[in-house]
């Protein structure tokens, strides 16, 4: 089996082939060559064992998503994108990036299939819960209607489409999973508006200051990395005949407030990590979050096997565990 990762320098690209290469198969094959595409290197360079491959190329340049599909990977894996802030800041690169790069991918896999017909690989994309925007119920069914209020939303909203209906006309078979927050990201902060989600908990983590832009009463929607990759994985497998004409879910999730985020770490970290966080209210960075959902009922990703944790203690534990060897900092 042949497995295409496009945004494998990201930290969910990272972590997807890693664990791909410690699993050896997905569905029911095992992989003999995995195919690492981003527009730069992962940094540090990993040690990749045999039949892993690195290109270093843009999805918006012309040709270059063709040229992934010359050897007819099996599943693909579409996580490259220019995340939320990003987007807004930079209103034509978030278009060219996060819409521009998906048609671009997915014409090519239907240009592919056109000569023969019998190319049609299985397609995940991750999408975003920010597809949706205010008004909201108080829990927003799976079928609410996507009136997304950021740019970083309408593109992922736009790529859903283009997903179910390249889908319906045959040209492959896609499942599109709309991740909630995740959260304990780790590393470096990234350009993401819902960053200051992460570092409150994982700068503290370590003994250094976090800034909180938000009130504690902010609520939303989050899942661990780890939950996430299973999420990424659970797609590839699902049989999407049970999803019906609808090809994108939204994903599992813990509904929780920044204030009960930061009592979860003071019950696992300490009050002194809880200390750390520093209140800085930020208009901006408000004003885009107050636009995204906060409660999901994921009930149809759940028939089909799809999990996430129950409680923040688990989350920040996970993030202790994966990342900080079992240890955190006093």
């Amino acid at each position: 089996m042949h497995i295409l990762i496009i945004g494998a320098a990201g930290m969910l690209g990272r972590k997807l082939s890693d664990a791909l290469v410690r699993r050896g198969h997905l569905r029911g094959s095992d992989i003999d060559k995995l195919t690492l595409v981003d527009v730069v290197e992962p940094s540090p360079a990993p040690a990749w064992p045999e039949g892993v491959t690195f290109i270093r190329t843009d999805l918006t340049r012309p040709g270059a998503a063709a040229g992934l599909l010359e050897d007819a990977p099996d599943v693909i894996f579409h996580m490259a994108a220019i995340v939320s802030a990003d987007a807004e800041a930079n209103f034509e690169k978030g278009y060219q990036v996060n819409l521009d790069g998906t048609r671009a991918l997915f014409e090519a896999v239907r240009l592919k299939g056109s000569g023969n017909g019998s190319y049609r690989p299985r397609l995940v994309f991750t999408s975003s819960i920010v597809v949706f925007g205010e008004p909201f119920p108080e829990t927003i069914p799976d079928s609410f209607f996507t009136t997304p209020l950021t740019s970083y939303g309408t593109q992922k909203a736009i790529g859903e489409l283009l997903l179910a209906d390249y889908s319906r006309r045959g040209f492959f078979d896609g499942v599109g999973i709309r991740l909630p927050t995740i959260t304990v990201r780790p590393g470096k902060p990234n350009k993401a508006a819902s960053g200051f989600f992460s570092s409150i908990l994982r700068e503290p983590l370590v003994g250094q200051e976090a800034v909180l832009p938000v009130g504690e009463d902010v609520r939303h929607w989050f899942a661990s990395p780890r939950s996430a990759i299973q999420f990424i994985l659970r797609a590839a497998e699902i049989d999407t005949g049970a999803m019906g004409a609808r090809r994108s879910l939204t994903m599992p999730g813990l509904c929780a407030t920044v204030g009960e985020e930061i009592e979860a770490l003071r019950r696992v970290a300490g009050k002194a990590a809880a200390d750390l966080i520093r209140r800085e209210p930020d208009p901006i960075i408000a004003s885009i979050i107050k636009g995204w959902p906060q409660r999901f009922d994921a009930s149809r990703a759940e028939a089909l096997g799809f999990q996430a944790e129950k409680s923040f203690d688990e989350i920040i534990r996970i993030h202790i565990e994966d990342e900080l060897d079992g240890a955190v900092q006093s």
